[in-house]
Order: C-alpha cells, then structure tokens, then sequence
C-alpha cells in the first residue's frame, strides 16, 4: 500500500511540474520568432479568424432591407458582434481602432499578433468623418479619380498623388488602403470604371505602381485589385467571366504583372466573379 501511495505521489509530482512547465513556457511572437513557429502555435479557431476578419457592417433600415434580394439581404444584415463569442470580442475589440474602415484582421495579443486596419480607396482614403462624443470632423482629401490621373500621362505627378494620400492613411491610423484599383475598361457601363485607370493594360500598370510606390512611401501598405477580370458591377459575385488564355495574358493579368513587379504591392485583393467557371480566389491558373 505504501508503494502504491509513494508511486502515486511521485507520478502526481511529475504531472504538477510538467504542467508548471508548460505555463511557464512562452508563446512565440511576432517580430521575435519564425512566421513558422507563431502559425504552429496558432489554434485551429485562430487560423479561420486571422482568415475570415471582421468585415463590413452596415446598418441598413428595416424598410430597404425588405426589397433586397435574399442574397443581399444575408450580406447587409449583419449587425456588429454577431457569431460565436470569440468573434464578437475580437470585433469589439478591433472596430474601433478607425471608424470607418472597410474591416479589420484578427488581434492576439498572446502570440504578439495585432489587427491591421483595412481602410478603403483608391480616390482617397475613406473613413467616417465624425465620432461619437467627439466634436471634431476628420476629413480626408477627395484626389482626382484613377482615370483622370492616367490620362496625364505622367507616373511621377501619380506617385506624388500616392505620397499625399499615403499620409493620410498613416495619419488617420490605417494599415492598408485598398487601392490602387486597375481592373481594363472593358464596358462604359461598368459603374467602378472611375475607379480603374485604362482600356490599356500598359498604362494601367504603370500608373498602379507609381501609385503603390507613391502610398507605400509612408510605411503603410496596399491592396492592389480586383485580381481578376472584375469588368463589371452587375451580378460582380457570381458572374462567369468567359476569357481566352491570350486574352487573359495579353490584356487582363499584365497589368497587374507590370504593377506588382513595378509597385511591390503588401497586398493583392482578388475579385469576386468567376474566371471560366472557377472563382477566381480559387483559381490555380490565373
């Protein structure tokens, strides 16, 4: 009996300092370990939330929400914080950090992992002008549209353009501004055509790289987009863009080709159709 009482003890022994060890261990961090050591200490639910973000929200009345389609219905009525309780604390969390901003990543401050803040363009940074309880307005700077800019014909006066409004994005406390936007001007009843540059895949480019190099100047990243083929706003989510591999090589990637090579954008954001059946954030041959 005693053997049993002493053996046991020492097994228990063992399972306090092994434990002990344990708490005591630290977590890898960003910026002091390897990327491989944070995303294998990262759990499976904080994998999908880094993935997922937070996302738009808006607060869409009751009487609109009604002659929405179901589908825009889902998308629009989402009120801050719902899901399970991790997403809500980690929305609550982050929303605030610039109110306005177009979404938010996933904070976790044990593996030294912080939000970054994903505020929308191209035309100038857009964030929401007014806050509660404060009576000042922050105003952002409304830049000459993208097709305007390319039709100077001049990527330096862009790249000065990107500068300005780069500082912005850094004053206001942004991470990364979601432009340039470059998709070809293939239809003039595209309702985003403002937003893109050219018909010309050459100018496209090269406007969109001085444009990143210009905003990025000031320690804030980019997000160069639609990745691809994202010609239209009509049904953009699940429109099957039918396209030849020339064409898609000649017209619609080589401007991007040119702008990342050229521009070194952090980010690229895909678009949101399909590319002969595939979606394109799920395409391996675009």
């Amino acid at each position: 009996m005693k053997k049993q009482v002493i053996v046991l003890t020492l097994a228990t022994a063992s399972l306090l300092f092994v434990a002990s060890s344990c708490s005591t261990q630290k977590n890898p961090r960003l910026g002091q370990s390897s990327i491989d050591k944070v995303v294998s200490a990262m759990t499976l639910e904080e994998k999908a939330e880094m993935v997922v973000g937070t996302g738009m929200h808006f607060e869409v009345p009751n009487s609109v929400l009604s002659g929405m389609p179901e589908n825009m219905r889902r998308m629009f009525n989402r009120p801050v914080g719902f899901g399970d309780s991790a997403y809500k604390a980690m929305v609550k969390e982050v929303s605030t950090h610039v109110l306005g901003a177009a979404g938010h990543t996933a904070a976790f401050d044990r593996l030294g992992i912080t939000s970054t803040v994903l505020s929308d363009g191209p035309a100038g940074l857009r964030i929401q002008p007014t806050r509660p309880g404060d009576s000042a307005t922050y105003y952002c700077t409304a830049f000459p549209i993208a097709t305007l800019l390319s039709s100077s014909w001049d990527p330096a006066l862009v790249e000065r353009v990107g500068e300005a409004m780069g500082n912005e994005v850094h004053e206001y406390g942004a991470d990364i501004l979601l432009a340039p936007a470059m998709n070809i001007h293939r239809n003039p009843l595209c309702g985003r055509n403002f937003e893109y540059y050219s018909e010309d895949p050459l100018i496209a480019g090269k406007m969109a790289a001085a444009m990143i190099r210009g905003v990025q100047s000031n320690g804030v990243g980019t997000s160069l987009k639609h990745f691809v083929a994202n010609n239209q706003e009509t049904n953009r989510n699940s429109v099957n863009t039918i396209v030849s591999q020339r064409a898609l090589r000649e017209i619609y990637l080589k401007g991007f080709r040119i702008a990342v090579q050229e521009g070194q954008p952090w980010t690229v954001m895909s678009s949101y159709n399909k590319i002969n059946g595939t979606y394109s954030s799920e395409s391996k041959t675009c």
